[in-house]
């Protein structure tokens, strides 16, 4: 009877330890998985300025409402998001904007380059932007908005995908065939609307005007109703560093007016790399423009 006694202790402790050792990984997956919900949160709250209540952010998370609701008052309390009570609505708070624009400091560059794209929006008055390449798409960074009502299809800290923007673009004209091919493979063509570009061989004709143009240009394919016109910004190397583009309405973007705003928009990507101390690619051959190595 001892022997089962000590044997049926000796088990429990076994099963005792097996257990907390459980709990603690269970315990850290937990966190980890707090932590990927509470991001996704913020992440869907950066989507609408209107904000989002509880059933909304239950529905676009697939997340249960008491989950949430425990999230937001966590991240509440550290200010990455605000509760309005007379909306009931849930919106981005002031930290998340403190710690994301930490990311637009370290581009030290954005400083220097207002004052062009400023000159840019008064020459054109049309919406002028500046984007980068983050993770095969595009990030507007800022934006200097026209006079002229127009709704756009990114705000900044938006999202496109680069073989569907003028930004994008104008980037891809200075990628190696191989490296679009490579982003293609990768991001895939969304058909955003019925302009969009969705052919591989159409893109690649599409960069090979870019490259004589000098600038690109978006005939409506992120958004029916809206024109762009875009080129580059190097940096020291020659390297593309980001893009800045003129927005409009097709109205006011029709295409005898294509060339004066590429010529402007060309020009003073030109201004804001040597003031930037960057250096414009010499072409000394037919591909010397496309084997530019991309920052992706």
């Amino acid at each position: 009877m001892k022997r089962d006694i000590a044997r049926r202790k000796h088990v429990e402790l076994q099963s005792e330890s097996g257990d907390q050792s459980n709990y603690q990984a269970h315990a850290k997956d937990s966190g980890v998985q707090s932590v990927d919900r509470a991001m996704l949160l913020i992440e869907t709250l950066a989507e609408d300025d209107e904000g989002y209540r509880l059933t909304d952010l239950a529905i676009r998370t697939g997340l249960s409402r008491s989950t949430i609701h425990r999230l937001l008052i966590t991240l509440e309390r550290r200010r990455f998001v605000q509760f309005d009570r007379g909306q009931a609505s849930w919106h981005i708070g002031a930290q998340s904007f403190a710690v994301g624009a930490t990311f637009v400091r370290r581009r030290n560059f954005l400083t220097q380059v207002i004052p062009y794209l400023r000159k840019l929006r008064d020459q054109t008055r049309e919406t002028v932007n500046l984007a980068v390449v983050d993770n095969g798409a595009m990030l507007v960074l800022t934006r200097l908005e026209s006079r002229e009502i127009m709704r756009s299809v990114t705000k900044v800290g938006g999202r496109v995908p680069m073989v569907a923007s003028g930004l994008g673009k104008a980037l891809l004209s200075t990628y190696t065939e191989e490296d679009v091919f490579a982003i293609i493979h990768r991001e895939g063509m969304p058909r955003l609307t019925s302009r969009s570009i969705v052919r591989a061989g159409d893109l690649c004709k599409s960069l090979h005007d870019i490259r004589q143009r000098g600038y690109s240009v978006d005939y409506e394919e992120a958004q029916i109703g809206l024109r762009c016109v875009s080129a580059v910004i190097y940096d020291n190397c020659s390297e593309p560093l980001a893009a800045i583009s003129v927005s409009g309405t097709a109205s006011r973007v029709p295409d005898d007016r294509l060339p004066i705003l590429g010529k402007l928009v060309q020009e003073v990507a030109i201004e804001i790399t040597l003031a930037l101390g960057g250096t414009i690619p010499v072409a000394t051959g037919k591909n010397d423009e496309s084997a530019r190595n991309p920052r992706i």
